[in-house]
């Protein structure tokens, strides 16, 4: 009798064969953490860079465009400011509306006064006829009242030179001191164009002592 024939063994299949190692192979430089700390702290770096240069931008624009704040040289506000008082102006509100009387506003007045930036009173506004007059503001005839002035300065150091009646011209404004005796202001150098005035003066921020709204 014919024996049978072994069968020859089977070609292995993808399932019989033993799993490769692939440790060494599947190990890549995102795997390394010594590979990633570069790339990590690289990009860390350049976040703050970013948020440094729009953090600078901004404050940049908003000191341009917004707010900024300013120093108090010399006695010509007293006493409603101080020389060394700080005060923030607001470079804004004067694009939506125009100056109004009583208003604080640093100006930036041209070569007559070397570039000089000055802050003064709003008084007169265009069109307006303006008398300076025993130390009494008239416009338009009537006695303008201003609980500002420190009349004991007033009365001690005087009120410094009248005008006779004057008309405010278009698109100008006509600002005095409160220290009327030591303030150069329009009855020397006349109305200020609304284009000279760098914002309005909003608060006095230092020192503490002098703090007050404007």
């Amino acid at each position: 009798m014919d024996e049978p024939e072994a069968d020859e063994p089977d070609e292995p299949t993808d399932d019989d064969r033993a799993p490769e190692d692939t440790t060494a192979d599947d190990t890549t430089a995102d795997d390394d953490p010594a590979a990633t700390v570069p790339h990590r702290r690289g990009s860390r770096r350049r976040e703050w860079i970013i948020v440094v240069g729009v953090a600078i931008a901004v404050a940049i624009l908003v000191r341009m465009f917004v707010i900024e704040q300013y120093r108090v040289e010399g006695g010509s506000m007293l006493s409603t400011l101080h020389d060394g008082d700080r005060v923030l102006v607001d470079k804004l509100s004067y694009r939506f509306h125009d100056p109004r009387r009583g208003d604080v506003v640093v100006l930036e007045l041209g070569d007559e006064l070397a570039h000089e930036d000055l802050i003064k009173r709003v008084i007169g506004l265009p069109g307006e006829t303006i008398e300076v007059e025993d130390c009494v503001v008239r416009i338009d005839g009537a006695v303008l009242e201003e609980p500002y002035l420190d009349r004991d300065i007033l009365d001690r150091e005087g009120c410094g030179p009248e005008i006779e009646p004057i008309v405010v011209p278009d698109a100008t404004v006509f600002v005095l001191g409160d220290h009327r005796g030591a303030s150069r202001d329009s009855r020397t150098f006349g109305a200020v164009s609304e284009d000279d005035i760098i914002g309005r003066a909003r608060v006095v921020i230092w020192p503490f002592s002098d703090w007050a709204w404007l």
